[in-house]
């Protein structure tokens, strides 16, 4: 008897695994999936354009390969000039003091015939520095973070494909069409179907090796006025950045996340590096 109950239960079980195998084999209907263009427009949108501006206080911690941690800890001002368009960033820096009262300001121009004006002010040289286009992939303070990370990289930078589509996510490849201008082949994304949030980014070498990461960590939804309503903007508050051949890596968590608070375009002005505003210090 024990056996018979012994057989039938396997039975079940072997049936229950083959039905879930025959599920996953299912070809996945994409009716449902927009274009290429319109999934990278609306996940360009919620990682870089939610709200009118935004705030939030950021601590990044930066391991190498030999474990040996350093930190850094800055506010970010973001305010857009127009959504999907050009935009403004302002970072101030907190801490270590060797970084203190540093300023890192973007002009982010999305034309391809316009490059992004950035500053960095050295507070212990008392100097402004203009960072080059040809920069711009450069590590950011020492991070595995690049300067364009920041700001973002523009759309028309690349052309993009649609390369999967799972239950969960849309897999989007991106290649350059200025090859030389990068180090990079190609770079995938992998976006969240129902956030359109990007979620990691894979890049690759010139020989299709993988090299360097970026994912969310943690993503939380954060409250805030649109108007006279209330509305909710899904954000990435813990993320990492690895690189592959060095074998540092880059953590950012960022706290006191705030949307449409009003920042002024003032703030934006070379003159607000030496002279940091109230807002960027607290």
């Amino acid at each position: 008897m024990k056996t018979i109950q012994w057989v039938l239960l396997s039975t079940i079980i072997l049936f229950t695994i083959a039905t879930q195998a025959a599920r996953a084999e299912e070809p996945l209907d994409k009716s449902d999936v927009p274009s290429v263009d319109e999934i990278v427009n609306k996940a360009n949108l919620m990682a870089y354009y939610q709200g009118q501006d935004g705030k939030s206080s950021v601590s990044m911690k930066i391991t190498d390969k030999s474990g040996n941690v350093r930190t850094r800890q800055f506010n970010i001002l973001r305010k857009n000039d127009q959504l999907g368009g050009d935009q403004k960033y302002y970072v101030y820096f907190l801490q270590p003091p060797d970084v203190r009262r540093m300023v890192f300001m973007v002009h982010k121009h999305t034309a391809l015939d316009k490059d992004d004006d950035r500053w960095l002010y050295l507070p212990s040289l008392d100097l402004v520095n203009r960072i080059a286009a040809s920069d711009k992939r450069t590590s950011f303070v020492g991070s595995d973070f690049l300067y364009e990370d920041v700001s973002g990289r523009g759309l028309e930078e690349d052309t993009h494909e649609l390369a999967e589509v799972t239950d969960e996510f849309f897999v989007v490849k991106n290649l350059p069409k200025d090859p030389a201008s990068v180090e990079f082949k190609f770079f995938t994304v992998r976006i969240d179907r129902k956030t359109y949030l990007p979620v990691r980014m894979e890049f690759f070498d010139k020989a299709d090796t993988l090299y360097r990461t970026i994912e969310s960590l943690k993503v939380e939804p954060i409250k805030a006025k649109e108007g006279d309503k209330e509305a909710e903007y899904i954000t990435t508050t813990e993320s990492v950045v690895k690189d592959l051949k060095s074998g540092s890596m880059t953590e950012m968590t960022f706290s006191n996340v705030q949307y449409n608070i009003g920042i002024s375009d003032d703030i934006f002005t070379e003159r607000y590096l030496r002279r940091p505003p109230r807002e960027a210090m607290r």
